[in-house]
């Protein structure tokens, strides 16, 4: 990079950032981390994470995160509405070409007014909810001791037993308020949540692998069983369509 270029990204102060990257920080509302050029380096939750050019990652507020940018890049983290929160804490997208495609609209457009900016931020929450929609209607357990143990199954292996405990209450009080509060047993509930976490991902171009990790599966072929169990063949051909071929070696299958 030439030093007339470092003088070039220095011009406006507020947007070095997009530039080079920045400390470790949180918001208080949905952020989207975007790639428009070259590759960043993230520190997310204290996990390393890459993203590539019109790749993404799509933030919660309160999700502590840095980034280094590599030499030439341009990243951009538009702020979101505080309703278009993500499914999980941290959903990394792959390359979507609807998000490439608002995104390309921001830098042509380069807003500046608040009015501007809110239609632009209105714009790329209605994509995001279009990648995130869920595929099973499901309801939360209300129960003050039982919600967490709901966000919890969704991405953990740990048993009922197991998260049940933490709370102080019986593997037995749990079932009971699932039945009654969301209309389904626990298993039941946490196999189409777990789906609907791993669809959302699939949508955004994560790879099958990336998706059954996020999603709480052990193997990239117990995500594709469960799949095959509740989801019709013509769905989940659309959906490993939109997702990343592995690039490795071809996992196990177990």
């Amino acid at each position: 990079m030439t030093v007339s270029t470092l003088r070039l990204q220095h011009l406006e102060p507020e947007n070095v950032i997009r530039f080079l990257g920045h400390p470790m920080h949180t918001h208080d509302v949905p952020h989207l981390i975007y790639v428009a050029t070259g590759v960043a380096h993230l520190v997310v939750n204290d996990a390393p994470m890459t993203l590539r050019a019109r790749e993404s990652v799509w933030l919660a507020s309160g999700v502590p995160h840095s980034a280094r940018y590599e030499h030439g890049s341009l990243v951009l983290g538009p702020f979101l509405n505080v309703s278009d929160s993500p499914p999980i804490s941290v959903l990394k997208l792959g390359v979507v070409p609807e998000i490439a495609a608002v995104m390309t609209t921001v830098l042509g457009v380069a807003p500046h007014s608040s009015a501007q900016v809110a239609v632009l931020r209105d714009a790329i929450g209605n994509v995001l909810r279009g990648v995130s929609s869920t595929y099973f209607a499901l309801k939360t357990p209300s129960h003050p001791a039982v919600a967490p143990i709901a966000r919890a199954a969704v991405r953990s292996t740990r048993t009922l037993a197991e998260l049940a405990s933490e709370q102080g209450l019986s593997v037995r009080h749990v079932q009971r308020v699932f039945q009654d509060e969301t209309g389904m047993p626990f298993q039941r509930w946490r196999a189409l949540a777990r789906l609907n976490v791993a669809i959302a991902g699939m949508r955004g171009g994560q790879s099958v692998g990336q998706v059954a990790r996020t999603a709480g599966y052990r193997t990239r072929s117990g995500l594709v069983k469960a799949l095959e169990r509740e989801v019709p063949a013509d769905d989940i051909a659309g959906l490993l369509g939109r997702a990343k071929r592995p690039t490795g070696p071809s996992p196990s299958r177990g």
